[in-house]
């Protein structure tokens, strides 16, 4: 299969038909790449490609305080060494502010939004917060017109007759989220003026074509909130996939544990073999040492993603004491 890899920032739509599956992988230049990364990436590729699908490389760096400059450059050559192979050009979110200023528009003419001076502390403060999430938004700033005449953000207003949102994963089954009680109104654009997390992957997915986005199940409680900003400005919803997160023996995170090491390119055909062992694929032992492009060559067609059903978390096993 044939692509085009390039550096150049872009804003390409889409061309795939409706029908057709686009799927996407879309890192953060905060850090380097991880077998975490890998494994959300591979699973990503492999359901597009399995296919017969698109895939495209997103880089989310609108977060300029969180970002490293030249990693972006790091993840496409890692990528690269790994055998993924996307399509079209490399698309940067820091090149996009325009789409999202008209879906900001959209959403204020629609009067679904509002500012609020709220900060992420203050938030803390008032223990506000569902166990293991983000702050719950109480809705402070909702009735106070003032708030626009200070440094602040914009929120998504949701209806306060809000049924629960309601989807089918394609690897966790049915999900449900009240999405009034478990988040509350959620931030679409930031202070600084830069569009959120949520609002620019909702706008971007659909402008590019993806309609199978695959990712980690650290962002299944993401899904709802973009499902909402979908409806409001009339998107496609894209079918989900949220694969095993990996962790530490202990369920923490691996990006942010000491074990989250770069990928290494000596090591790509046994990491890359690692990872497919993680979502259940089994291949072959002698594939850890084959060629990445072998490896591949086997795993496109050999995808089970139905191995994975229910999985939320694929622990590691814990390391042999020293000595």
């Amino acid at each position: 299969m044939s692509a085009a890899r390039s550096s150049t920032a872009t804003a390409t739509t889409g061309t795939a038909s409706p029908s057709a599956t686009c799927g996407r992988f879309a890192p953060t230049p905060s850090g380097p790449l991880h077998l975490g990364s890998l494994l959300a990436a591979t699973a990503s590729y492999l359901s597009a490609r399995h296919a017969g699908g698109r895939w495209l490389l997103r880089i989310d760096d609108l977060d300029r305080d969180r970002c490293v400059p030249g990693l972006s450059g790091e993840f496409q050559a890692t990528l690269t060494r790994f055998g993924f192979e996307w399509d079209g050009n490399v698309v940067f979110q820091s090149s996009r502010s325009g789409i999202y200023r008209e879906a900001l528009a959209a959403i204020a003419a629609l009067e679904l939004s509002y500012a609020c001076r709220c900060s992420r502390s203050e938030l803390l403060t008032a223990q506000v917060t569902e166990p293991g999430s983000e702050p719950v938004y109480p809705g402070t700033c909702r009735e106070d017109p003032s708030a626009a005449r200070v440094p602040h953000a914009l929120r998504f207003a949701l209806d306060p007759g809000q049924p629960a949102v309601e989807f089918e994963d394609a690897f966790q089954g049915h999900c449900r989220q009240d999405c009034l009680r478990e988040a509350g109104d959620f931030v679409i654009r930031r202070r600084d003026g830069q569009a959120a997390y949520h609002l620019a992957t909702t706008v971007d997915d659909a402008a590019l074509g993806v309609n199978h986005v695959v990712r980690g199940a650290d962002l299944l409680s993401s899904t709802p909130r973009q499902i909402l900003l979908q409806r409001a400005l009339g998107l496609p919803t894209p079918r989900y996939g949220h694969v095993p997160l990996l962790t530490e023996p202990n369920g923490r995170k691996l990006a942010k544990s000491r074990r989250a090491v770069p990928l290494a390119a000596n090591a790509a055909p046994r990491q890359l073999w690692q990872v497919l062992t993680w979502l259940e694929q089994a291949p072959p032992p002698e594939l850890a040492a084959a060629p990445v492009e072998s490896i591949w060559d086997w795993a496109i067609p050999n995808w089970r993603p139905e191995r994975l059903k229910g999985r939320r978390e694929r622990r590691l096993e814990p390391e042999p004491p020293p000595g």
